[in-house]
């Protein structure tokens, strides 16, 4: 199968192969009103399979929650047909407002209005921890 190029917008590559519809649906890609193509287990020379995702339009996408739910992916702005800027992603030292606090006596947990905020204490294993209690996410 063949998806063609876009002229301007994002391409998520190097998806880990089965992570692409879990981004999509936590960037909500669905609500937007643009052409959005969802490629699943793509062959890969470096990764044997991975998912991409094409969004034929620019946004304002938050890198450290991409990063946060796939550390491999690569960013592309294209314009005019062409990568205009690539970007590579990593761990994020801090997550605020993605990951929910499992701890149910945690003041985020018990208070209204404080956001949830998560720091990376082990890169190896991909560990963040609660700001609040040093829970361990998932």
């Amino acid at each position: 199968m063949k998806i063609g190029h876009i002229e301007n917008g994002i391409v998520l590559d190097h998806i880990t192969p089965g992570n692409g519809m879990n981004i999509y649906n936590v960037l909500n890609l669905g609500k937007l009103d643009c052409t959005v193509a969802l490629i699943k287990n793509a062959d890969s020379p470096k990764m044997g399979k991975k998912d991409i995702i094409k969004i034929s339009t620019h946004l304002d996408i938050d890198l450290d929650v991409l990063g946060y739910l796939d550390p491999g992916i690569t960013v592309n702005i294209i314009r005019d047909g062409e990568v205009a800027e690539q970007k590579k992603l990593a761990l994020p030292e801090r997550v605020v407002g993605v990951i929910k606090c499992r701890n149910p006596r945690c003041i985020a947990s018990v208070e209204q209005g404080i956001i949830h905020e998560f720091k990376l204490t082990d890169r190896k294993k991909g560990v963040y921890r609660c700001i609040y209690c040093e829970q361990a996410a998932k």
